[in-house]
């Protein structure tokens, strides 16, 4: 893209060149020349009118130039959204390599083209990064290597989104862990919905781009029951209709364009629930823009809501697992594999105002072998029907193959993201 802009830069900047120089040649023919021949005087004529149809034929160009270039320059960011980073125990095992060291690279090797290529890459960081200090840790209370934010750096992440029914899980020492790792080793990358003061939470995190700025927010229902560290109620954001009311409000102020983020929903259920739908559109009410949820461990519906001022939202009920590796013995396990990623272009038309141009999905399988030592998230189109069979899961679930994920698909989101 950006060397389309500039090559038609240097078009027009040409075509402006030659504007002139037509103009300069057109005045020293045009001169008067006391005792000219009336031959050359209609060569002269001659030859104005040929630099006036050329300089006619130039400046057509140049329009049709600057109406491609408009095109190439409407403003618009691309965004992409992925599910729950589940760090179940084999998942946290598949980190450490054979010399000894921690890495997780691996589970974003299929899937780091297209995080890396978008304008905003979102992940839902389900589990805390406490570090081994804490013991590292599966269900039902998570803790993860500091490893496992390198890893989501290097995929190509910028947002990663803290409010889960996790957050609490290592208390406030995994707190202030979890956050010190992303302070002190990535400043930049926006970590939100879990803080350390009253003042990271109060500001709003906006992204700008080509004069186009978005608000992330991001909630959960809940902490598991788990008590929010005394004296910080602003440790991690809750879902609380006061608190989204303001903070929607504060962030319409400062942007165009606002999501939010809920972690909320019935884990294991491939519809929204009414809480859900209710939420969603108080969150309409609000003026959201896009809603991305998470936290249901499965895929769910995504649908416009339109209010009766015909005000819109786009809303995403639940993006399912990115990876995890569920223990559980229940024999449908099988839906737990099958994850979404959220792709949304957001634009400002020719009125200036901020719009959804469009969006999708992508279908995603997490991969865990038979001996649970290889895990990794596919593209749907990447996984095979060998892969399904070699699994861990299907050892669980008899009926995950490849066909029942496309199944799967199509009874949530239908043809969408289906080649």
């Amino acid at each position: 893209m950006k060397k389309k802009v500039l090559a038609l830069f240097l078009c027009l900047t040409l075509f402006s060149g030659c504007g002139g120089e037509l103009a300069a040649v057109s005045e020293v023919v045009e001169t008067p020349a006391t005792g000219a021949a009336e031959a050359p005087k209609r060569w002269l004529i001659s030859l104005e009118t040929g630099f006036e149809a050329n300089r006619l034929q130039m400046e057509e160009k140049v329009l049709q130039e600057k109406d491609v270039l408009k095109e190439v320059l409407t403003p618009e960011i691309t965004l992409v959204m992925v599910g729950d980073i589940l760090m179940h125990m084999p998942v946290n095992n598949s980190g450490k390599m054979e010399d000894g060291s921690i890495n997780f690279d691996h589970l974003f090797t299929y899937t780091k083209d297209m995080i890396s290529e978008a304008d905003i890459a979102i992940v839902n960081q389900e589990v805390i990064l406490g570090g081994p200090e804490l013991g590292i840790s599966g269900y039902p209370r998570f803790n993860t290597y500091y490893e496992v934010g390198d890893a989501l750096v290097a995929a190509g992440f910028d947002v990663v989104l803290h409010a889960t029914n996790h957050s609490m899980d290592k208390g406030l020492e995994g707190l202030e862990n979890c956050l010190n790792f992303w302070e002190e080793n990535y400043p930049d990358i926006a970590v939100i919905g879990m803080y350390g003061s009253k003042e990271d939470r109060d500001e709003i995190y906006i992204y700008e781009q080509q004069g186009i700025r978005v608000a992330i927010l991001n909630y959960t229902y809940g902490t598991n029951g788990l008590p929010l560290p005394s004296g910080m109620p602003y440790a991690v954001n809750l879902i609380q209709e006061n608190l989204i009311a303001q903070d929607v409000a504060r962030a319409k102020d400062l942007a165009d364009f606002v999501i939010l983020c809920p972690h909320w929903g019935t884990e294991y259920v491939l519809e929204e629930t009414n809480a859900q739908r209710l939420w969603a559109e108080f969150f309409l009410e609000c003026g959201v823009d896009l809603v991305i949820g998470t936290h249901p461990h499965v895929i769910e519906p995504v649908e416009m809501l339109t209010d009766e001022e015909g005000n819109e939202m786009l809303v995403y009920y639940s993006l399912g697992n990115y990876v995890n590796a569920t223990a559980s013995e229940e024999n449908n396990i099988g839906i737990r594999m099958l994850g979404a990623m959220a792709t949304v272009t957001i634009a400002r038309n020719s009125d200036g105002e901020v719009y959804i141009k469009e969006y999708g999905a992508e279908p995603l399988v997490t991969y865990v072998s038979a001996d649970k030592k290889t895990i990794t998230t596919y593209p749907l189109k990447l996984f095979t029907e060998e892969m399904a069979a070699d699994s861990f899961t299907r050892r669980r679930d008899v009926n995950f193959t490849r066909e029942h994920c496309e199944e799967i698909w199509r009874q949530v989101f239908g043809d969408m993201g289906l080649e």
